[in-house]
């Protein structure tokens, strides 16, 4: 009941859906969970209002974006672009019906050339969809934002495992009525790392956590449930066949994934996270992530081998740890330009050390990646824990 005994991260849920209602908007350019790039223009967005375009050498707001007035409803943190076409897929969530709908941008950023409503019958806190050539991966899952329940002093969001977990397969420009819809085991899941079409498959990866993300204070030092581990759904659109399983260790709590962008929607051979450090998370009550990892998918886990099959086994997995009490956010693959392999590239992340007061950036090459960091800048201020980092090249031309 994080209503009555909260926590910050549930509070500010709160007072945005409060403020949605009351007001229309929940703050005046409040968009400060990501930034994207589309046709050339830079938008700062949150998942509480629609985005604004910015000015990225001054950092000034410039104006809403709403493309050109047919997008009327907040956007998702994390819009996609269609592999291939450069077509923009964004949604967007709302605590009263339609409670989701999906759309899509035109490559020139000109125009919105398709809207659906999914008609769900259930406001779920979807902060991430999976985009491959031909198809859209909407995640419905219990973690879910009931305007009812708070009129009844219970809390506004809640993880409801026993109303099940679905993944909805769409043609990219399909309908309610296209979309084929598979039954998953129960999950709470923000974050996407890749989604591919492998045969009559589509495949999803994504950091997968068994209870709320949102986490209440009556989850203890001992709860892990909370925290995210890579996982695999395979979804095969012939048969309706799910195969669902880990792709890392039980003990390797992992979130807020990037690849090398050109792989998005296709199928890719690496993927990075930020490392979990759970102690410091249930002390703090938010999580504080103690390092990077390196995910090498198709790479089995030599010290998991136990003599099954490759897709049985965990992924292989390297780390690039801080030291104690240093704690990173933002992390954002950079591609090596020329680079010829999918790895070829660095991390950048922020890190802060919470025993100095002194933070950084710190940039990771990627084809030595558990080895020091190439450079070290430090940041006259902090970047405050949870902020997603993006790397986007600009011409000065």
């Amino acid at each position: 009941m994080w209503l009555v005994e909260g926590n910050l991260r549930s509070h500010e849920f709160l007072f945005f859906w409060i403020s949605q209602l009351r007001f229309g908007k929940q703050y005046k350019y409040y968009s400060n969970t990501n930034v994207f790039e589309h046709s050339g223009k830079f938008y700062s967005v949150a998942e509480s209002h629609i985005p604004q375009e910015i000015d990225i050498f001054t950092l000034s707001t410039l104006k809403d974006w709403d493309a050109n007035g047919a997008w009327n409803r907040p956007l998702c943190s994390h819009p996609k672009k269609v592999p291939g076409t450069g077509e923009l897929v964004i949604f967007g969530v709302e605590a009263t019906k339609p409670f989701l709908e999906v759309g899509i941008v035109s490559a020139d950023g000109m125009e919105l050339v398709h809207k659906v409503d999914i008609n769900l019958d259930r406001c779920s806190l979807c902060h991430e969809i999976g985009v491959t050539h031909r198809y859209i991966a909407i995640l419905d899952f219990p973690l879910i934002i009931d305007l009812n329940r708070l009129l009844k002093r219970g809390p506004l969001i809640k993880y409801e495992k026993e109303k099940g977990s679905r993944i909805g397969i769409m043609p990219l420009y399909g309908d309610a009525a296209s979309i084929q819809w598979f039954e998953v085991e129960p999950n709470s899941t923000f974050h996407v790392i890749n989604s591919f079409e492998d045969g009559h498959e589509v495949v999803l990866w994504g950091c997968r956590a068994l209870d709320s993300l949102i986490p209440g204070p009556e989850d203890g030092l001992n709860e892990f449930k909370w925290f995210s581990r890579c996982y695999e759904w395979r979804l095969n659109m012939k048969t309706g066949e799910v195969k669902e399983r880990y792709l890392t260790g039980p003990e390797q709590f992992l979130d807020f994934p990037v690849i090398n962008p050109s792989f998005t929607g296709i199928k890719n051979r690496y993927g990075y996270t930020q490392v979990v450090d759970p102690i410091a998370s249930c002390a703090a009550d938010i999580p504080k992530y103690g390092g990077l990892a390196k995910l090498y998918f198709g790479e089995p886990c030599s010290e998991f081998h136990v003599g099954g099959t490759q897709e049985e086994e965990p992924i292989k997995v390297e780390y690039h740890m801080f030291e104690k009490n240093v704690f990173c956010t933002g992390s954002a693959f950079v591609p090596k330009e020329g680079g010829l392999e999918e790895d070829d590239g660095w991390i950048i992340t922020f890190l802060h050390n919470e025993d100095s007061g002194i933070s950084q950036v710190h940039i990771i090459d990627t084809k030595n990646f558990s080895g020091e960091a190439v450079a070290k800048i430090t940041m006259p201020c902090r970047v405050p824990y949870g902020f997603h980092g993006a790397f986007m090249p600009i011409s000065f031309n």
